[in-house]
């Protein structure tokens, strides 16, 4: 039997003979025996795609920068150490991985942790499934209640710069009682508070009606009256402008504020500038002071005639509870022994334009919270364009929560003099360029007095950090403070570092910030890193 195969070169012969007659090729001299030389050109092979090159690793002197203090110092290597001793953590990260503060996919750029479980606090804390502040490009957490910047820009959010939405009908409107009638700004009624708020005072939503206040402006006096400022959502409260003054809203140990906004209408405080078309800028700051709430938490650092402080915050066998004077106002206290104590209420709030250095070690920040315990509830507030710290922290015992800096000009966030606490979904993006030479994404410390009771132990969770400006790390930590950090994106550009841990005393294992665990010292050991994606160098 004649072969498939063979049948079909027969025919395709007989086929290609009768089509060479039919053209008039008989008289064509045949190649003889043997095969027709066919010529094919085969196109060039397509490349494989190899994606980006992955760049040089990171040395630990690139990581990590080393600082000797009273002649100590934490080696490079030794920081990288304590970092690789967590989970889940990459040190080389590089990439478009961020578009501003957001991540570029839904994917989590490090393996997540249980926050609850790292970090033993399943009452404030929430289980999360990814690294950072926000989940995705998508996430809407800070969408509406935040303002937008070259800082960090936000879903949904408008313009740091634009002005406010007080509302019209300022002419025609009437001051609440307990307010001044200052007159118009702009076209706005301007409803001045008093120097002090000795008694329960509510700012309610008037259209056309901002509240102003001028120079220090008091909630409550310390060991005196007590009051509790009420603010509604979407009100406005501007700093007087037209004089010289330090403005400041400040509320005394004893009393409470109690403002709280909501995600579409926020309340905010800014500078009287920002109430005219085009009156400030993106690199507006220092217009006015701040806003600083003082209770009666445990602090470590006291003033003279006070503590010194124990583990348990009572100052046992002292003379008097260990108090201190807070930075940036004269004569005005903060400290106590109640961790459980209430100085009121921020929640959807923006701080736009503040911070004042009075002196080198004395300046008001955005937002200053002095002892105030872990019965005051700060979150979803944002401090923008600050001229000194987003925030900071002086003792005490409060949370924070939904917390964002942006174009702060020193730290994002500083912590000291004791505080113990937890924050979860902040974030710090600092100003591009001109902050000072040692602005951190955040700073903690004890002021180097490292074993000052109670010891500074704070706890970050889902935190992005993009430390955009010449400061030599992200992340310092110093001063004998303990510190945990769990889910995090720390982000830096060419020339800094992510990480600057420094202890002040101490030698080999018993160096301050980094020694074992010592409960007669309230030391709870090394910081740790758990699930945090370091892209550093700006690679």
């Amino acid at each position: 039997m004649v072969s498939f195969s063979r049948r079909s070169k027969m025919l395709l012969t007989s086929s290609a003979a009768l089509l060479l007659a039919s053209c008039g090729a008989d008289d064509v001299a045949s190649p003889g025996a043997g095969s027709i030389p066919i010529t094919i050109n085969q196109p060039a092979p397509t490349p494989t795609p190899t994606g980006p090159a992955t760049p040089t690793p990171l040395t630990a002197a690139q990581f990590a920068l080393a600082t000797a203090v009273n002649g100590v110092s934490i080696t490079a290597d030794e920081q990288v150490a304590l970092v690789n001793a967590g989970q889940n953590n990459n040190l080389q990260g590089f990439g478009t991985t961020l578009n501003g503060v957001y991540p570029v996919s839904g994917t989590s750029l490090a393996t997540a942790s249980n926050p609850q479980t790292v970090l033993g606090n399943s009452s404030f804390l929430q289980n999360t499934s990814f690294v950072g502040a926000l989940s995705g490009p998508n996430d809407n957490a800070f969408s509406g209640w935040t303002c937008n910047s070259s800082s960090a820009t936000f879903l949904n959010s408008s313009a740091c710069t634009a002005v406010p939405s007080v509302g019209s009908g300022g002419s025609a409107a009437a001051c609440p009682t307990g307010t001044i009638d200052d007159g118009l700004v702009q076209t706005f009624r301007a409803c001045r508070l008093p120097a002090v708020i000795s008694a329960d005072l509510t700012l309610p939503k008037i259209a056309g009606v901002l509240y102003r206040f001028r120079g220090l402006t008091e909630v409550g006096v310390d060991g005196g009256a007590a009051a509790t400022l009420t603010i509604q959502p979407g009100v406005v409260l501007a700093a007087d402008s037209t004089e010289t003054s330090n403005d400041v809203v400040l509320v005394n140990r004893g009393s409470k504020i109690n403002a709280v906004g909501t995600a579409d209408a926020p309340i905010i405080f800014t500078a009287q500038q920002n109430l005219a078309s085009n009156g400030v800028s993106d690199s507006s700051q220092g217009l006015w002071g701040g806003v600083i709430l003082l209770g009666k938490a445990p602090t470590a650092v006291c003033a003279t005639g006070t503590g010194p402080n124990t583990a348990d915050g009572t100052s046992a066998g002292a003379a008097a509870p260990c108090q201190q004077q807070i930075e940036g106002v004269s004569g005005r206290l903060y400290g106590g022994t109640d961790a459980a104590d209430s100085s009121g209420t921020m929640q959807y709030v923006q701080i736009r334009y503040t911070g004042i250095a009075i002196s080198e070690g004395n300046e008001l920040q955005g937002l200053t919270l002095g002892g105030t315990g872990s019965g005051t509830t700060i979150d979803h507030v944002q401090s923008h364009n600050s001229a000194d710290d987003g925030i900071e922290i002086f003792g005490g015992a409060t949370n924070l929560r939904y917390f964002v800096v942006t174009g702060a000009d020193d730290d994002g966030f500083d912590v000291d003099n004791g505080w113990r606490g937890f924050m979860q979904f902040i974030i710090a993006a600092q100003k591009a360029g001109g902050s000072t030479a040692d602005s951190f994404a955040t700073e903690i410390d004890s002021n180097n007095a490292e074993d000052l009771l109670p010891r500074t132990y704070g706890r970050y969770a889902n935190f992005t950090f993009i430390q955009t400006n010449s400061a030599p790390a992200a992340i310092r930590l110093r001063g004998g403070a303990d510190f945990a950090f769990v889910n995090g994106i720390v982000k830096t550009q060419s020339g800094a570092a992510c990480l600057n841990v420094i202890a002040g005393a101490g030698s080999g294992d018993t160096r301050t910030t980094i020694r074992p665990a010592d409960s007669a010292l309230q030391d709870v050991g090394p910081p740790t890193f758990n699930s945090i994606y370091f892209q550093c160098q700006g690679r």
